[in-house]
């Protein structure tokens, strides 16, 4: 499959090309044109021998995604591809060399930001210098759509006055579908951005309309389904799921020793803990979960909880030592183990979660959850006044309905967390509802990818990192 996709990207002749737009979409025909001063990426870098992207991922799951997208590129390319860039622990694996660390940009909110803007500030600066010293093909920012822009606004402006700038590719693009007024600023985006790459089915077709270039190329959430055991995932409730013998014994093996290694008992009311990736979130968060486990202990006896930790170093060394005082026995899971985290989830009977992409997570697992989020006062007011949609939780989003308890911003006290935990740990209606919610997503997910490429070269491909990069790779520019 890897040889037919290498020979689908080398291909160069435009004709061919051309004819090829379509497999992944009407947005990726916009991008493709015939020759004149206008090339493709991937034609622009096997004339030059190499492909240099520049990568910028402020968070943990954007590192995520970007070491997918890298690994990606590095598969489909031609030639050689070199990175450089802002990433973490994930990135580092494909080969980038952050030029700072990632976790100073992990800073979210209005009011949150004010004591970090001048580092920030300097940090844009010094990101752009080093990415004009670079000289990339493109420069890729995913998420954090604060830093990111601003980024994207100055190397735009910097290459103004001469005939060569990278292409711009912005990867997950910002919940314009949540805000007051978010869908008239997208076209404000065309200055800056050449081309967004959208995780949800509606968000490309909503960016092309209003003049920006997109295309959907799959969740993020498809590729840890590709990556683990189905048996971790939502479908080990469905027993028409097509596991071997082989595999169903090896998942038993490993759940066995996950709960040995870790102190833990089959059958106990095991709790998971996803207090969020951003230290000042977990510092927010961590401290509101550790009461509510003192609460609910009274009438659960047996609780322990699972902790998997993000792969940012001042969370780990934060939860570490918060664990040391925690009110029950608690197990810490590094983050980075994909594998591990969804034992973790496998294990639980319910999670207590931190508004954000671990939400996702947990409903590809079909462990149900209930979704919490305090910020800054000021911070919370604001959400209330530009907000335009009734949930915070994706899911809730997608399904328009309230299916994952929500407690947010002065509801987040541990007694309601305690309430709204208790009845999914014991309701069996409540956990039904969850679990069936989270099946007709990961469907939703998957059709939108079929329907999305049903006739492209890439439909064994089930990998939005994959599609992320071959979009990348045919998109064109004037480099000359």
């Amino acid at each position: 499959m890897l040889s037919l996709l290498r020979a689908i990207v080398s291909h160069s002749p435009t004709r061919r090309a051309f004819t090829l737009a379509p497999l992944l979409g009407d947005a990726i025909a916009t991008q493709l044109r015939p020759y004149s001063i206008w090339s493709r990426v991937v034609d622009v870098a096997a004339r030059e021998g190499e492909l240099r992207v520049f990568l910028v991922a402020g968070e943990v799951s954007g590192d995520t995604i970007a070491s997918r997208l890298m690994q990606g590129l590095q598969h489909l390319s031609p030639v050689p591809v070199k990175f450089a860039g802002v990433g973490g622990e994930s990135m580092r694996k494909r080969g980038l060399e952050s030029i700072f660390p990632m976790e100073e940009l992990a800073v979210m909110g209005l009011w949150e930001l004010l004591p970090h803007i001048v580092n920030i500030r300097r940090r844009i600066n010094y990101t752009v210098e080093a990415a004009i010293l670079f000289q990339p093909h493109v420069v890729v920012t995913v998420d954090s759509k604060g830093f990111s822009f601003r980024l994207l606004k100055l190397l735009r402006s910097r290459f103004a006055q001469s005939n060569y700038g990278p292409l711009h590719i912005h990867y997950v693009a910002p919940s314009f579908w949540a805000w007051k007024g978010g869908e008239e600023r997208l076209k404000d985006l065309r200055d800056f951005i050449d081309h967004i790459l959208c995780i949800l089915p509606f968000e490309a077709q909503i960016c092309n309309l209003n003049g920006l270039p997109a295309t959907y190329v799959g969740h993020p959430l498809l590729d840890d389904a590709s990556s683990i055991n189905p048996l971790l995932t939502v479908h080990h409730i469905d027993s028409s799921v097509m596991v071997s013998e082989s595999e169903k014994q090896e998942h038993q093996r490993k759940v066995e020793a996950f709960l040995k290694h870790n102190g833990l008992f089959p059958g106990s009311n095991i709790v998971t803990l996803l207090p969020g990736s951003r230290l000042q979130e977990v510092r927010h968060m961590l401290p509101i979960y550790a009461e509510a486990m003192q609460l609910l202990k009274k009438s659960l006896p047996d609780l322990s909880c699972v902790i998997p930790i993000a792969p940012n170093r001042q969370v780990q060394s934060y939860i570490d030592k918060a664990a040391q005082s925690f009110p029950v026995s608690t197990v810490l899971i590094p983050g980075a183990s994909l594998e591990a985290k969804y034992i973790a989830f496998n294990v639980s009977k319910a999670a207590l979660c931190t508004s954000g992409s671990a939400v996702m997570e947990l409903t590809l697992a079909g462990l149900p959850c209930v979704v919490s989020y305090r910020a800054h006062l000021i911070t919370e007011w604001l959400i209330h006044f530009k907000k335009k949609i009734n949930f915070i939780s994706l899911p809730n989003i997608l399904l328009n309905t309230k299916v994952i308890p929500e407690v947010l911003f002065g509801d987040c006290a541990p007694e309601n967390l305690v309430k709204a935990l208790r009845e999914v740990l014991l309701d069996k209606k409540v956990q039904e509802m969850q679990i069936d919610s989270a099946k007709k997503i990961v469907l939703m997910l998957n059709q939108s990818m079929e329907l999305q490429k049903e006739h492209a070269d890439l439909c064994h491909v089930r990998s939005p990192g994959y599609i992320a990069a071959w979009t990348i790779l045919h998109a064109e520019k004037n480099f000359h």
